[in-house]
C-alpha cells in the first residue's frame, strides 16, 4: 500500500465515500421488524405525532369560539383523517415511511377567517364555532385542487427533474430547523418538566446504548417511550403533590397534567363523518390565501418525503414518485367523498381498469380534511421523520400500525383523550432532537456538491441566510406593528405572502432552485458542482433496480403514473 509522507498511508486522508443509501440502517422502507417490535414502534410514532395534532385545534378552536368539547371532537377528527391519509401515502403515494398530520402552514389564514368580522352576528359560541368550520372547509376544497393540479398533473415531476443535491440541502435541513420555534422555546414554558426529558432522551438514545452494547439497538428504538413514560409520570407527582397550586394560570397550563380538558371533554365512543359541522361555505379571498398555504405544504413536505427516504435507507425519489406523492397528499383526501358521490355508480367504479385514472385526469371529490372539518390541511409530519433517524428503523409496516392506532385512538375518544394530553413541554423536549435529525439530513445531501466551487458556497450560504432571516423579519414585524410587512387593503392578498415568506424552508428552496438553475448554468463544470450526475440515474425506474425495490406499486397500478 502506497504511503505519503511521514510514513502515513494515503488512505488515512481520503475522504469517506458517497453513499446513495444510508448505512447503518437496521431496518429499511422496504423492511419489517418482527410483529411485536413493529406494534411498539408503531405506537412511538403515534405518540409523537399526537404534539401536532393536539397544538393546531388547541391555538385554533378557541378562536372560532368552541370550548373543551369542540376542541376534542376536532382532535379526533383531525386524527382520523391524519390516520386515512398515512395509510393511503404508504400505500399509494410514495410508499415512503411518512406519517400524514396536520400543518402549521395552515394557521395564518384559518386563524384569519376565525377572527373575520363576518361571524361576529353570532352570539351562540357553538354557531359560532360551526358557521367558522365552514368556511374553514370551503377554502381547504377549493385549496386541494390547486394542489391536486400540482401533483397529479406532473408539475412537480417536473420540479423534481432540475432538483439536485445542492437544492436540496437548504430545502430539507430548514423543514427541520426552520421550526425551531417549537422545540426548546416551548420547552421553557416549564423547564422543570422539558429539560429532564430532553436529557433524559439524549442520554437513552445516545449515551448508555454504547455502555451496554449487547441492549443497544432495543433501548435506542423504544427510548421515545422510555422518556415519555418516565416524564410524565414526574409531571404527575408535582401535580399531585401540589408544586403548581399557587402558580400563574399560564404555569399551571404548561405544567399541570390535569389542565388539558380533553378527558371529560372527549366522548367514549364517536366515529368522525363528512360534514359533521354542515355544509361548507365558500369564499374567494379564503380560498386563494389557502392555496398560498397548500404550495407551502407541497415544499416542506417535499423536504420531509426527501429525508424520511434518507433515513428509510432508500435510494433518491424519482421525479414521478415525488409527484405521486404530493398528488396523494390530495388525493388520499378525496377517496371517502368520492365514494359518497360516486355509490351508485361504485360496481363500474371498481371494476374499471382506469380506476387511477378517475383519480388522475377528473379529480377524486372533496378534500378529506375540509369534508371532516379538521381545521387544518395535510403534510408529512417532520417528527416522525426524526423519529426514523432516532430508532433506525425506517419501516414501511411500522407507520401503517401507526395509522391504525390513530385510527383506533380518534373512535374511542376518552382513551385517545388521555394520550392526548401529554404535556406540551415533553413533546417540544422530542422535537429538539427530532427536528435536528432531519436538518441533518438535509446537511447529509453536501456529499454529493462540490464544496470547493465558489458557486456552491454562495449558493448554500445565501439560501440558509435568506430562508432564516426573511421569515424572522416577517415573524417580527406582526409582533411589533400586529399585520406583516404588506399591508394592503386585502387580506387575503396580505395573508398569501405572510404565509409563503414565513416558511424557511419555502423561502430557501425559491432562493437556492432560482439560484441553481440560473447561475452559471452554462459551465461544464456547474452539473457535478451541483451534484445532478448523482441522481441521474435514479431518474427513471428501469435504470436502477433498487428504485422499483423501494417505491413501484403494487398490483401493477404504477402504469397509471408516467415515470417520467
Amino acid at each position: 500500500m502506497a504511503a505519503g509522507e511521514g510514513g502515513q498511508k494515503v488512505d488515512e486522508f481520503q475522504p469517506h465515500p458517497v453513499k446513495d443509501q444510508l448505512p447503518g440502517v437496521d431496518v429499511c422502507a422496504s423492511s419489517s421488524p418482527s410483529w411485536p417490535e413493529a406494534v411498539f414502534l408503531g405506537f412511538q410514532h403515534y405518540l409523537v405525532m399526537l404534539g401536532t395534532t393536539v397544538l393546531i385545534p388547541t391555538i385554533l378552536v378557541p378562536l372560532m369560539g368552541g370550548g373543551n368539547k369542540e376542541k376534542a371532537e376536532v382532535i379526533n377528527t383531525l386524527l382520523f383523517v391524519a390516520g386515512l391519509n398515512t395509510l393511503t401515502q404508504t400505500l399509494f403515494g410514495t410508499r415512503l415511511p411518512v406519517v400524514m398530520g396536520g400543518s402549521y402552514a395552515f394557521i395564518i389564514p384559518t386563524v384569519s377567517i376565525a377572527i373575520s368580522n363576518r361571524f361576529n352576528i353570532y352570539v351562540d359560541p357553538h354557531e359560532w364555532f360551526k358557521q367558522s368550520m365552514r368556511a374553514i372547509q370551503g377554502a381547504l376544497i377549493i385549496a386541494s385542487l390547486f394542489h391536486m393540479i400540482i401533483g397529479f398533473f406532473g408539475f412537480w415531476r417536473i420540479f423534481g427533474r432540475f432538483l439536485s443535491p445542492l437544492a436540496a440541502v437548504p430545502l430539507v435541513t430548514l423543514t427541520g430547523l426552520g421550526l425551531y420555534a417549537l422545540g426548546f422555546p416551548q420547552l421553557a414554558k416549564c423547564v422543570e418538566i422539558g429539560l429532564p426529558a430532553l436529557v433524559i432522551l439524549v442520554l437513552v438514545s445516545q449515551y448508555i446504548p454504547h455502555m451496554l452494547k449487547s441492549r443497544r439497538g432495543t433501548i435506542e428504538r423504544f427510548s421515545v417511550l422510555f422518556t415519555v413514560a418516565v416524564v410524565w409520570g414526574y409531571a404527575e407527582i408535582l401535580t399531585l403533590a401540589g408544586a403548581y397550586d399557587r402558580r400563574s394560570l399560564k404555569t399551571q397550563l404548561s405544567c399541570r397534567t390535569d389542565r388539558s380538558g380533553l378527558l371529560s371533554a372527549a366522548p367514549w365512543i364517536r366515529i368522525p363523518y363528512p360534514f359533521q359541522w354542515g355544509l361548507p361555505s365558500f369564499n374567494a379571498g379564503d380560498s386563494f390565501a389557502m392555496m398560498a398555504s397548500s404550495l407551502v405544504a407541497i415544499i416542506e413536505s417535499t423536504g420531509t418525503f426527501i429525508a424520511a427516504s434518507r433515513y428509510g435507507s432508500a435510494t433518491p425519489m424519482p421525479p414521478s414518485v415525488l409527484s405521486r406523492g404530493i398528488g396523494w397528499q390530495v388525493a388520499n383526501n378525496f377517496i371517502i367523498s368520492h365514494f359518497i358521490m360516486c355509490y351508485t355508480l361504485w360496481p363500474q367504479v371498481l371494476i374499471s381498469r382506469y380506476w387511477f385514472k378517475i383519480f388522475y385526469s377528473q379529480g377524486i371529490g372533496i378534500l378529506l380534511d375540509g369534508a371532516f372539518g379538521t381545521g387544518s390541511g395535510t403534510t408529512a409530519s417532520v417528527e416522525n421523520a426524526g423519529l426514523l433517524g432516532l430508532t433506525r428503523n425506517g419501516s414501511r409496516r411500522v407507520v401503517q400500525i401507526s395509522a391504525g392506532f390513530m385510527i383506533f385512538f380518534s373512535i374511542l375518544g376518552k382513551f385517545g383523550a388521555v394520550l392526548a394530553s401529554i404535556l406540551l413541554p415533553i413533546v417540544a423536549a422530542l422535537y429538539c432532537v427530532f427536528f435536528a435529525y432531519v436538518g441533518s439530513a438535509g446537511l447529509s445531501f453536501l456529499q454529493f456538491c462540490n464544496l470547493n466551487s465558489f458557486r456552491t458556497k454562495f449558493i448554500l450560504g445565501f439560501s440558509l441566510c435568506m430562508g432564516l432571516s426573511v421569515p424572522q423579519y416577517f415573524n417580527e414585524y406582526v409582533v411589533t406593528s400586529g399585520h406583516g410587512p404588506v399591508h394592503s387593503g386585502s387580506t387575503a392578498f396580505n395573508n398569501i405572502f405572510q404565509v409563503i415568506f414565513s416558511s424557511p424552508a419555502t423561502v430557501a428552496i425559491i432562493v437556492a432552485y432560482f439560484l441553481d438553475c440560473t447561475h452559471s448554468v452554462k459551465h461544464s463544470e456547474t452539473r457535478r458542482d451541483s451534484g445532478r450526475h448523482w441522481w441521474t440515474k435514479f431518474r427513471y425506474f428501469e435504470r436502477d433496480s433498487r428504485s422499483e425495490e423501494f417505491y413501484l406499486l403494487a398490483f401493477k397500478l404504477n402504469r397509471f403514473f408516467p415515470s417520467i
